[in-house]
């Protein structure tokens, strides 16, 4: 009886480290070769930048903790050299869950100070929680952190590492290399899906859109964009997405000064209609997005 009790406690959490692992198994990593020096990493969550210099490699974002291994073989096989540094975009998890599995000797993880905060704040529930161990929670913090603006150079290669006030986040870095002309926007921009804008951690409507304009100011017609989710971009795509947002943020302000309510809006498919069609996802779905919209412009 005492057995039979014992596999039913353990069979949920049997069942849990089933599918966790079966979602290892069945994500791919595809590497897309942008430059002599820059690939995208597209995976399970956000995309990773991979820039390999003259004797190191950095690398944007590390998607979830179960797939650092799928990760590192996909690096490899781009080349050796080492991986000295990682920059974080944003604090999320799926950017930032595999930073204890690279965080070593050799590899640096850099961040806006906004992040690190952030993650600190995560790991303090973690460790309540005992979900994380107290070596787990110190290795996932960045160790290097800025607040406005990063340089890195590496021989003829400048990288930037520009922060974004109040977007997806309040901790955001946009990632350039001037040379390679290859620009990371992090979760700042969702190319051809509507954006999440985590209001409770410092995002905002006005700061994301703020955020894109930088970035189409920042790139020209040849500037290849890596999204934080979506498929490589381009400023083209960038300046009808800028388009779109505003139009939507246009027509939730004139809901709102018409005295509409956060239900009339959410139900209200017209604002935006023009868009649903393309952008609109599982996640992020049309009444989403517009009760996103109504909520950071109640908030101004």
């Amino acid at each position: 009886m005492m057995k039979t009790t014992k596999f039913a406690f353990l069979l949920p959490f049997l069942m849990f480290a089933a599918i966790v692992q079966s979602q290892s198994n069945d994500v791919k990593m595809q590497v897309d070769k942008l430059t002599p020096q820059m690939y995208m990493l597209t995976g399970q969550g956000g995309n990773i930048g991979v820039f390999v210099g003259e004797e190191y490699v950095l690398m944007i974002d590390d998607q979830f903790s179960r797939l650092s291994t799928k990760i590192k073989q996909a690096i490899k096989s781009i080349t050796t050299k080492p991986i000295v540094y990682l920059l974080n975009t944003h604090m999320h998890g799926d950017h930032t869950g595999g930073n204890a599995n690279f965080n070593n000797q050799t590899t640096t993880i850099i961040a806006h100070q906004k992040v690190r905060e952030r993650l600190v704040n995560e790991n303090e529930k973690a460790l309540l929680s005992k979900k994380i161990d107290s070596v787990t929670a110190h290795k996932k913090l960045p160790e290097i952190t800025f607040s406005d603006t990063m340089l890195l150079y590496d021989a003829d290669e400048t990288i930037m590492a520009i922060h974004v006030h109040n977007a997806h986040t309040d901790g955001d870095a946009q990632i350039y290399f001037s040379k390679n002309n290859v620009l990371h926007m992090g979760d700042t921009y969702f190319s051809g899906k509507y954006p999440y804008i985590d209001l409770n951690r410092g995002g905002s409507v006005g700061g994301y859109i703020n955020a894109l304009k930088k970035a189409a100011i920042l790139a020209n017609e040849d500037t290849k964009i890596i999204p934080g989710h979506g498929k490589l971009s381009n400023k083209k795509e960038l300046e009808s997405y800028i388009l779109m947002l505003e139009t939507i943020y246009v027509n939730v302000k004139k809901e709102i000064g018409a005295g509409k309510s956060l239900e009339q809006v959410i139900a209200n498919k017209q604002i935006t209609a023009n868009y649903d069609a393309t952008y609109a996802w599982s996640f992020i779905s049309a009444e989403k997005i517009r009760e996103t919209f109504y909520k950071s412009l109640m908030n101004k």
